[in-house]
């Protein structure tokens, strides 16, 4: 039995859109030229790029939810150009480099997308920081300083001072600003990209795929309603790839959470007092991300969980523990503003590997797959997506070869209950190094 996306409904970017248009759901027998499972980033991406590449197929974009319910719409709002964590730290420099192309490439076409089609998402190339607050951090920031100069990527330093003025607190010591990335609501981008597809994709919603199997030159997807044959499958599926029987014991269910506030008032902007239309990462890898959104709302995201059954994983209490959390986070950094309720607190899986290696290529004849974004997932799962189309239609190209050359296998994970204890541990262990940084 595949174990379907159990999300929460309280998803703040998600909350905040206008009400979604009727759906439309997989019904009776389906023939597709390709069938793409997975309407986030890298779906959405793959289908447009199928379109476009074959405009005389029949595409079907299928999602066991509505656009934007799922991990795409759910993430902080940031498009980072940079390799990422530990991709940063990779000693080949041309690796690197080729990381920051793809990346680059993705911003682009989310870009020109926002442009052609007018997306209201709040897009903007504001840049971001990646802030400190003791000690611990600042090395971090000294580290992250060598590698950006090892990269030729432009930066600086910014104190404190200067960063109160953006952020409207002095919680932080220093930051470094990088220009590169940029920031969006992603679930307004997500169903924004998923209203303008081409006309030769048809998208499928609450149509849950619940067992896949090859007959022939054929794959037959079952649904509750219906199904749908087809001899090429793309999978945009994420951490729920290994529902299907690829990549097992090679993808960790992480889960990390965010809560946010409604939009401040006139009076409590003024005693914000810092600049909207920002955001921070922690220098600290387990630290706290921080966003003030250009609608006045402060989100907080820390937390997180080893999630085995994805949403079924997390317990209203546990819940409640972790807004309290946020809400200290938010406290520390915003006093004045004690009076200002959050409104949500969601939380969003995502897949990781032990050896923080994504996946992209054939599984098996006639499936494809770009699985284990490892937590970069916009401009990740929009590059990854979009290639992916490209290597299922025999195309080529230097983005096409330069993918191939920056992914690999996913390391194998111990036995339960041996994993999830490591894991619980290691997040554990990562929580109480960072606290000062939380």
């Amino acid at each position: 039995m595949i174990a379907l996306p159990n999300d929460d409904n309280s998803c703040g970017w998600y909350q905040a859109l206008p009400p979604a248009a009727p759906v439309t759901r997989l019904k009776g027998r389906q023939q597709a030229d390709y069938a793409v499972l997975g309407a986030g980033f890298a779906g959405l991406a793959a289908a447009r790029r199928l379109a476009e590449l074959k405009p005389e197929a029949r595409i079907l974009l299928v999602d066991a939810q509505r656009v934007a319910e799922g991990a795409s719409g759910r993430n902080s709002g940031f498009v980072i150009d940079l390799p990422h964590k530990f991709a940063l730290e990779h000693p080949d420099p041309a690796h690197k480099q080729k990381l920051l192309g793809l990346n680059r490439a993705a911003i682009a076409q989310l870009q020109g997308l926002v442009e052609r089609h007018d997306i209201d998402c709040q897009w903007s190339a504001v840049g971001k920081y990646q802030g400190a607050v003791g000690e611990r951090g600042i090395a971090f920031l000294e580290h992250f300083e060598h590698l950006m100069k090892d990269l030729g990527e432009p930066y600086h330093w910014v104190e404190q001072a200067e960063l109160g003025k953006v952020l409207g607190t002095g919680f932080y010591r220093k930051a470094i600003f990088t220009p590169g990335c940029y920031l969006m609501q992603p679930a307004a981008l997500v169903r924004g990209m998923a209203e303008h597809l081409p006309g030769n994709v048809e998208l499928l919603e609450q149509s849950a795929i619940r067992s896949l199997r090859r007959e022939g030159n054929q794959w037959w997807l079952q649904g509750d309603n219906g199904e749908i044959l087809t001899p090429t499958l793309l999978l945009g599926t994420s951490i729920f790839t290994r529902e299907f029987g690829y990549l097992k014991n090679r993808l960790l269910p992480v889960m990390t959470f965010a809560s946010w506030t409604r939009p401040l008032t006139d009076d409590e902007l003024a005693r914000y007092g810092g600049e909207l239309n920002w955001g921070l990462t922690p220098a600290d890898h387990a630290g706290t991300t921080l966003r003030m959104t250009a609608d006045r709302r402060i989100l907080i995201r820390n937390s997180y969980k080893h999630v085995p059954k994805y949403g079924a994983s997390v317990s209203e209490r546990m819940r409640q523990k972790i807004q309290a959390d946020h809400r200290k986070a938010f406290l520390d950094r915003y006093p004045d503003l004690a009076g200002v309720p959050f409104t949500h607190t969601w939380g969003g899986a995502y897949a990781i590997s032990r050896n923080f290696t994504n996946f992209f290529g054939e599984l098996e004849d006639g499936v494809f797959a770009s699985a284990c974004d490892n937590g970069v997932g916009a401009a990740w799962g929009t590059i990854s997506g979009t290639l992916m189309a490209e290597m299922a239609v025999g195309s080529d190209s230097r983005l096409l070869r330069d993918i191939r050359q920056v992914t690999g296998m996913p390391s194998l994970n111990p036995p339960e209950p041996f994993l999830g204890v490591g894991v619980k541990s290691r997040i554990r262990l990562a929580r109480w190094q960072s606290r000062s940084e939380l």
